[in-house]
């Protein structure tokens, strides 16, 4: 499975700087980037090592292309030159959104479309963030607030105009995603690994790293910060949850919840598969098939979902998980009693 990488940003966060240090990076070598236009990038001139019609071979071994009638077309002709020996051979996709993009259509993107499954999955979501003006965006911008609740890394940009964080901003990162790590960009310059460190969510990674992936520090708990009525927390379960009864909650958050779930991610102990959890990911009104760990990565089996939301109440999902394992729980002694 090639991962792939969803850098993300308002307008001006340093999206552009950070990517072309990246592309220099010998760990970032066989990487191909999508872009929605070249002149977003800026691509030095020293970079470039050839093009055809909208690929850009680069000296670094890198690939670079524009999104051309959509990401799916794109992604599928970039799969099918890779197997036919016509582009390097890379192992990484890195997509730069336009700065005034909402990163959720990319993602339902890499989650349904079943071609696209079948070779990628989703490394991660990182945004940049401009320590000069980031504040003022977040104020004016509400697709920046989008932007930084469903990143799995916050990049912050700039620092060297601005000198220290300013501690406002950094307050407000933390409040509209407390699970996201935030790491300082110095020029540009950034550890490639570090980026891809803990996106992924397909476990059939070797490398999957559950507590990182859910933002959860060695000693640390979720709580319930919340900016713009964006709010992030944890539920928590102690006892195993009914497989029907997990299909049943996704169903119901993303028929009704669709647009006010920025974001869910989560391992749960399926009652029926105790030994082998299941992990969980949506974002908004999608959800991924959930897919199954071989085994639990710790001594920890409670079922644990990070949310990301606009104003649903942490307590009206518990409320929901009880209401239906009690249903199911419930059904099956129906239909053991009329057997």
């Amino acid at each position: 499975m090639t991962p792939v990488l969803v850098l993300t940003g308002f307008l001006g966060s340093g999206k552009t700087t950070l990517l072309r240090h990246l592309l220099r990076q010998p760990e970032f070598s066989r990487t191909a980037v999508i872009i929605n236009e070249f002149g977003e990038i800026g691509l030095d001139h020293d970079l470039v090592e050839a093009s055809d019609d909208s690929f850009i071979a680069l000296t670094t071994g890198c690939l670079c292309c524009k999104v051309r009638d959509d990401l799916v077309a794109t992604l599928d002709d970039m799969l099918r030159r890779r197997a036919q020996g016509r582009v390097p051979p890379f192992t990484r996709v890195v997509i730069e959104t336009s700065g005034l993009a909402d990163p959720a259509p990319i993602l339902h993107t890499l989650m349904t479309d079943p071609i696209m499954a079948e070779y990628l999955t989703l490394g991660g979501v990182v945004t940049s963030v401009d320590a000069v003006t980031g504040a003022a965006t977040l104020d004016r911008e509400a697709v920046s607030i989008k932007q930084v609740a469903l990143a799995d890394r916050l990049v912050l940009t700039k620092s060297d105009l601005a000198g220290a964080a300013p501690p406002e901003l950094l307050s407000r990162l933390a409040r509209l995603n407390v699970a996201a790590p935030l790491l300082h960009a110095d020029h540009g310059r950034i550890d490639p690994q570090a980026l891809f460190g803990a996106g992924q969510y397909d476990s059939r990674d070797k490398s999957f790293d559950v507590r990182s992936w859910l933002g959860e520090g060695p000693d640390e708990h979720l709580h319930h910060p919340h900016d713009a009525d964006i709010q992030t927390y944890a539920v928590v379960r102690e006892a195993p949850i009914p497989a029907v009864a997990l299909t049943l909650l996704l169903e119901t958050l993303a028929e009704h919840c669709g647009a006010d779930l920025l974001r869910l991610k989560g391992i749960v102990n399926i009652r029926e598969s105790p030994d082998r959890p299941a992990v969980i990911h949506g974002v908004q009104h999608v959800f991924h098939a959930p897919t199954w760990l071989a085994r639990w990565p710790s001594d920890d089996r409670r079922s644990r979902m990070v949310v990301i939301t606009r104003g649903i109440p942490q307590g009206w999902i518990e409320a929901l998980i009880d209401a239906l394992a009690a249903e199911v729980a419930e059904a099956s002694g129906s239909q053991t009693l009329g057997a």
